[in-house]
C-alpha cells in the first residue's frame, strides 16, 4: 500500500496576510493555499513546516490523517474563552495536549490505531468537526471530556484515576460533535456509559426570560461597549464571552442546587463499557438467531406450497429429469438436479424414500461416463 498524509490547516478568527502567505508557500509549491487554509496531501516525501509552531503563529484549527492509522486535531481558541487549568483537567498526561501560548490555549486530540488503518481520505474530515470549536468557545466542554475519554480508551490513564466534571448534554451530541467521535474512534460502548452520569443540555434559546434577567445585573458600561462593539460589527468576542459567564454560572448554580453524580474511576468506565459491549453483543446475537429462524421458517412455508403444487406430477418429472440429462448442457444438468431434489421430498412425503433411491442409483449407472452431472448430484446430497 503506498503512503498517503492529509494536511489541513484553518484560519478562523483572522485571515492570512500576503506576507503570511508567501511564508507558507515557501514549505510547499503544489499545497492549496488560501487567506484562511493550506491544505496538502504526501503520497511521497512529508510535511516541511511544524504543525505546533503553524498553530501558534497562523491558524486556529489543524487535522492529519495518514492511512497507518494515525489522526490528529488540534484546536486554538483565545484563553479568554477557554482557561489552561480547566482543558488541563480533560488533556491530563506527560504530553502537551493541552498547552498555552501567546493568549491562546491549543488542543491536541490524537487517534492511533497501532494495528494500521483503513484507508480514509482526509478531505472533508475538517469541516464536519469545525463547528466543535465555536461550540467550545461559547461554553460547550463536551469536546474536552471526549478528549479525556480518548485518554481512557487508549490506556494512558490509570484505573484509579476520577474522571473530571461530566458535561451536560452527552447523551444527545451535536452534528460536529458526532463527526469528532468518528474521526477520533472513540468507544461508543464507553461514551454510551458516560453519558448516564450528564445531565440534559439546557437550551439558552427557550431561556429568555432567565437571560434578560442576568444581562440586568450587569453594569451599564460593560452592557453599552457590547452593544457598540455588535453594531459596528468589529469584534464580537465580548458578547461570545457574555454567553460564556451566562451559562457557567447558571451551571454552577444548578450544581449547587442539583444532585450531583458520583464521579467514576478510569477502571469502572471501561468495565462497564466492557459490560455495556457485551450485552449489545448478545442482544444482537439473540437478534441473528430470531431472525435465521424467520427466514427458515418462511422458506419452509414456500416450500411446502412448492411441493404442493407439483404433487401428482412425478412421472412427468421423471421424464423431464431423464429429457434435461441428455441434452449434455451445463445448464441442463442444474435444472435436472433441481427436480430431482423436488422428486426426492415428495418422495419422503409418502413414505418412499427407497424407491426414490433406486431410481437415483439406476440413474448413477446410467451416466456414470458424464461426470459434471454426477460431480453435481454429490454437492446436493443425492
Amino acid at each position: 500500500m503506498s503512503e498517503y498524509q492529509y494536511y489541513e490547516f484553518q484560519a478562523i478568527d483572522r485571515p492570512l496576510t500576503e506576507k503570511e502567505m508567501r511564508e507558507l508557500r515557501a514549505y510547499s509549491t503544489r499545497a492549496r493555499i488560501t487567506p484562511t487554509s493550506f491544505i496538502n496531501d504526501y503520497s511521497w516525501g512529508n510535511f516541511r513546516g511544524d504543525e505546533d509552531t503553524w498553530m501558534e503563529k497562523y491558524f486556529d484549527a489543524f487535522l492529519y490523517v495518514a492511512n497507518w492509522g494515525t489522526r490528529v486535531l488540534k484546536l486554538r481558541v483565545p484563553s479568554r474563552l477557554l482557561d489552561l487549568e480547566t482543558a488541563r483537567l480533560y488533556f491530563p498526561g506527560k504530553r502537551p495536549f493541552a498547552r498555552e501560548k501567546g493568549g491562546k490555549v491549543i488542543l491536541t486530540f490524537v487517534s492511533d490505531d497501532e494495528g494500521g488503518g483503513e484507508w480514509v481520505e482526509g478531505e472533508d474530515w475538517l469541516s464536519s468537526v469545525i463547528s466543535v470549536r465555536a461550540e467550545l468557545t461559547r461554553g460547550d466542554i463536551r469536546c474536552l471530556y471526549l478528549g479525556w475519554l480518548l485518554h481512557v480508551q487508549s490506556g494512558e490513564l490509570d484505573d484509579e484515576d476520577i474522571e473530571p466534571l461530566v458535561p451536560p448534554g452527552l447523551g444527545h451530541l451535536s452534528a460536529s460533535l458526532e463527526s469528532l467521535v468518528e474521526f477520533l474512534r472513540i468507544d461508543t460502548d464507553l461514551l454510551d456509559v458516560a453519558a448516564q452520569a450528564s445531565q440534559p443540555m439546557g437550551d439558552t434559546h427557550q431561556k429568555q426570560e432567565e437571560i434578560r434577567k442576568w444581562v440586568a445585573k450587569l453594569q451599564t458600561e460593560e452592557k453599552d461597549d457590547v452593544l457598540s462593539r455588535l453594531i459596528a460589527g468589529e469584534d464580537l468576542s465580548p458578547a461570545t464571552e457574555l454567553l460564556r459567564r451566562f451559562i457557567k454560572e447558571r451551571d454552577q448554580e444548578g450544581e449547587r442546587t442539583a444532585d450531583q453524580p458520583r464521579r467514576r474511576a478510569v477502571g469502572e468506565l471501561l468495565r462497564s463499557a466492557e459490560e455495556l459491549a457485551e450485552e449489545r453483543r448478545q442482544l444482537a446475537a439473540r437478534k441473528a438467531t430470531e431472525e435465521k429462524a424467520r427466514r427458515e421458517r418462511e422458506a419452509a412455508i414456500q416450500r411446502a406450497k412448492h411441493l404442493d403444487e407439483i404433487a401428482g406430477r412425478e412421472p412427468e418429472l421423471w421424464n423431464e429429469v431423464e429429457n434435461l440429462i441428455s441434452t449434455k448442457q451445463p445448464k441442463s444438468y442444474d435444472s435436472a438436479v433441481k427436480l430431482l431434489v423436488d422428486l426426492r421430498d415428495l418422495a419422503a412425503r409418502k413414505g418412499r424414500t427407497d424407491e426414490f433411491r433406486a431410481r437415483i442409483d439406476a440413474i448413477c449407472v446410467a451416466h456414470a461416463r458424464k461426470p459434471s452431472f454426477i460431480e453435481r448430484l454429490r454437492k446436493a446430497g443425492l
